[in-house]
């Protein structure tokens, strides 16, 4: 009888010590569960759909939000703005009249577009287009008639890239259709910030809506950009681009939360995910940003 009571009183303990045991696993599972729900209803952190997005301030680089800002990836029309500052750069007339050939279709993607062969437009007209509407014929008549030729155009935009210090970008073509324009977040953002010291480039791919003359018809082209035509929104530089290989891209200038910051975003696949990221930034910077100088 002892010997039953001494294997009971064994039994119980063992019995008692995995009781223990579950009870310190569950508490500590729960305590997990716990962090990671309140992980998700951090308030400091923001959630985009982009899968690279950079956010800096202009006057002090400071980087206010990043997600995989090395990544090198297409870039699309972004490249549009490199276009644009190496024809402005080389000083050539604006007030030129330029012809869309047959050698300005777009043989890669077959994007449609409503500038004709024939059609004559001022280099001014075509870079506003570029801009604006990012019209693929437009930019690719800009480096085709570059002093030259386009392969002396590209080389001239690779040339600026490193003078701007974008070690990680590629330029293979002036309208961003090719895959191969590639960049990061982080050398963006510096493209930004050089593009947007052209009072042109500024004025030009913040406008709104624009109508071109085209052989004998009016033509009416909007900005790519929607916010640019919102009132909540104080944008000084806009560029979009879309590619297969590169989503929706975004970039601007835009004064947030009184402040001038660079955005950059790449690689958004929802229709309106680059929209729906930008109005994030813009609310998460105005609740936790610190306030930069008024001015």
């Amino acid at each position: 009888m002892q010997n039953t009571e001494r294997s009971l009183h064994h039994l119980e303990k063992i019995v008692a010590i995995a009781a223990l045991a579950a009870v310190l696993a569950l508490t500590i599972g729960f305590a997990q569960a716990g962090d990671k729900k309140g992980a998700k209803k951090n308030p400091d952190e923001i959630f985009l759909r982009s899968a690279v997005a950079l956010v800096q301030d202009a006057a002090s680089g400071e980087t206010l939000i990043a997600k995989n800002q090395g990544a090198v990836l297409p870039i699309a029309s972004i490249t549009k703005l490199m276009t644009a500052m190496v024809i402005l750069d080389a000083g050539i007339s604006l007030e030129q009249r330029v012809a869309i050939s047959d050698e300005d279709y777009d043989l890669l993607k077959g994007t449609r577009s409503r500038l004709r062969p024939g059609t004559v437009l001022t280099r001014d007209e075509l870079l506003l287009l570029a801009l604006m509407s990012s019209e693929n014929r437009a930019a690719a008549s800009l480096g085709r008639t570059y002093p030259g030729g386009l392969e002396v155009f590209v080389a001239a935009m690779n040339a600026k890239a490193q003078v701007l210090g974008m070690g990680a970008t590629i330029f293979v073509d002036p309208t961003g259709l090719s895959s191969a324009n590639v960049s990061t977040a982080h050398d963006l953002a510096r493209l930004v910030a050089a593009a947007h010291e052209y009072p042109l480039i500024r004025q030009y791919s913040t406008r709104e809506s624009a109508t071109v003359q085209a052989l004998g018809r009016p033509l009416g082209y909007r900005n790519t950009n929607g916010l640019v035509r919102s009132a909540q929104w104080d944008i000084g530089l806009s560029k979009t681009g879309y590619i297969s290989e590169a989503g929706r891209c975004l970039v601007m200038r835009v004064r947030m939360a009184s402040r001038e910051v660079n955005v950059v975003l790449l690689d958004s696949w929802g229709k309106f995910s680059r929209v729906g990221d930008a109005n994030r930034i813009k609310k998460w910077l105005e609740a936790h940003a610190p306030k930069g100088p008024r001015g």
